[in-house]
Formats: C-alpha cells, structure tokens, sequence
C-alpha cells in the first residue's frame, strides 16, 4: 500500500547540487513548497529563521506564534506544518543526519544542544535583540558559501553553523542550568529518554528500564519527577501517544494498522489508552486533522 503521508528528503525539496545540505530564502522556498503548510515529516534536520512574517507553525502538534527572529529547529521524524499570514521570509537550512558524522569525531555531537534533543520546548527560540544582527549574518554567510560553490565550501557551511549553533545554545542554560545538565543525573535521564525512544513500542513498564539503566524503579521515578515533574510511566506513555499521532496524520493507515504497529493487544485496546490520555479518540483526532487540513 501507497503511503499518502507526506515525509520528504532533501532531494525532493530542491533542485540544488548538493545532496545533503539546502539552503535557501524562505519566501521563495515557500512559493516553490506550497504543500508543506499540511502536516509532513523531514527525513533529515531541518531550521527556520523568520525575519518577518506572523501567523503560526505546529511541531509535533504543538502550536507556535510566527515572530521576526524566531529560529526553530527539527530532527527527523518529527511531524509539522504552517498556516501564516501575510508577507513571510526568512532563512531555512535542512541537512541530512550524515552531514556532520564524517566531520566530527563524536557521532552524538549535535546532541548536546536541547534544540536538537526533539524536546519540543527547547526547540523554538526567541533571539534576543543584540544577538539578531549577528545571527542573521551567519544565515547570509551560509548562503553565499552554498551559492559560490568555492574550494571547501561545505566544511565552511559546517563551521559556520555550528558557530550559529554554539550561540543560541548558549542562550538555552543558566550557569545553573548548565552544571545540573553535565550532572550524572542528566545523563542518566538523556540515556533513559534515549532508551524509551528506542523500545516505546516493546517496552512499556518503568522497571524494564531501570533494569537497562542498573539502577531501581524507585530511583528512576524519583529522577523523572524531579527533573520532568512526571513519572517515569508518564514518560513512556507520552512516547506511544506522540507516536500514535505521527501516524494517525497519515489518512491511509487504518487505526487497526496502527494499533499493531504500537504493539496493543487489539484496537480497542489502543481506543481506550488513547482516550484516557488524550481525551478523544483516535478516530475523533484524526477528524480533527482532516478539519485543519482543508
């Protein structure tokens, strides 16, 4: 069966040369993507800098206000669409996951900032006022780099991003804020975030965790209600509701097809865990969909 969904590549957004990187003025990328107002997904790491504009954008559905100099990030996987009004224009950068692995030694680098973390939060950022004019320079210094096709140009876009992304994750911690996230504690819930990610669907109980962790339920709730002010089932849960959502956007899979792929019993099953999270059914959610949709 054909998926309808739409989840694109950075091949199917351009026509620029290179494969793993696009960079372009966001008015004119828009005009040529008209469809991607409609909930999608990106296969590869995807930014905006709005310069102007207003109306809003929806990550993962949850809905953000279009401002000048908001800068919002995405990973792979994650579902999202606009709906804006008026003049809008700006900067996008998509780039592919590979794109820094064969320049940096540390493969999990870009993880290390919240807003490459899919922790939806962390990832829309207002720029403060004295840092927009310099950030906006490296949006046009990136341009011109993929533009003038110069000797080592993309090792030159590569640095120049990751001096963009040094900036705003600078913004993102206190001095607080930054010793408690090199913590054991943290790294022990990022391992844990990572864990759930990975086995949401096989793995539903807080204890088969914290055995992969060496550490005991106990410990592993007591972290999560102290540093997420939620427990570590609550954690698990929320990973297979995003999950069901994701899908339920894509028209052409059944809530039965879906219910399998989550790893329920049956699809009642899957009816009832949803409601009592949600609130409405999956049926009732995916109308919802269809309504902002049209």
């Amino acid at each position: 069966m054909k998926e309808k969904f739409p989840v694109y590549d950075i091949c199917k957004l351009s026509d620029f040369k290179q494969e793993d990187i696009l960079v372009s003025r966001f008015a004119p990328y828009l005009i040529a993507h008209k469809n991607l107002h409609l909930p999608h997904k990106h296969t590869f790491y995807h930014l905006v800098l709005f310069t102007e504009g207003s109306g809003h954008h929806a990550i993962d559905f949850r809905n953000f206000p279009v401002k000048p100099y908001q800068i919002y990030f995405m990973v792979p996987g994650q579902v999202h669409s606009w709906s804006f009004e008026g003049q809008v224009d700006g900067y996008v950068i998509n780039f592919s996951v590979p794109f820094f692995q064969s320049f940096l030694h540390r493969a999990d680098y870009l993880e290390q900032f919240p807003f490459f973390n899919g922790t939806i939060q962390d990832e829309v950022i207002d720029i403060p006022s004295n840092l927009q004019q310099g950030v906006q320079h490296l949006f046009e210094r990136i341009l011109l780099e993929t533009e003038d096709n110069k000797r080592l140009g993309e090792d030159m876009v590569r640095l120049l991003m990751l001096e963009m992304f040094i900036q705003l994750g600078r913004l993102s911690f206190s001095s607080q804020q930054a010793t408690e996230k090199s913590s054991y504690n943290y790294t022990l819930l990022k391992s844990f975030q990572k864990l759930v990610d990975k086995n949401f669907t096989t793995l539903r109980l807080p204890k088969e965790y914290a055995e992969l962790l060496y550490i005991t339920p106990n410990h592993l709730n007591a972290l999560c209600n102290d540093v997420l002010c939620i427990s570590a089932g609550e954690v698990i849960r929320n990973r297979v509701i995003l999950e069901a959502k994701r899908l339920l956007v894509n028209l052409n899979i059944s809530i039965s097809e879906i219910s399998g792929q989550l790893n329920f019993q049956d699809n009642s099953y899957f009816t009832k865990f949803f409601k009592k999270q949600e609130g409405i059914t999956p049926e009732q959610f995916r109308k919802e969909i269809k309504l902002q949709s049209i």
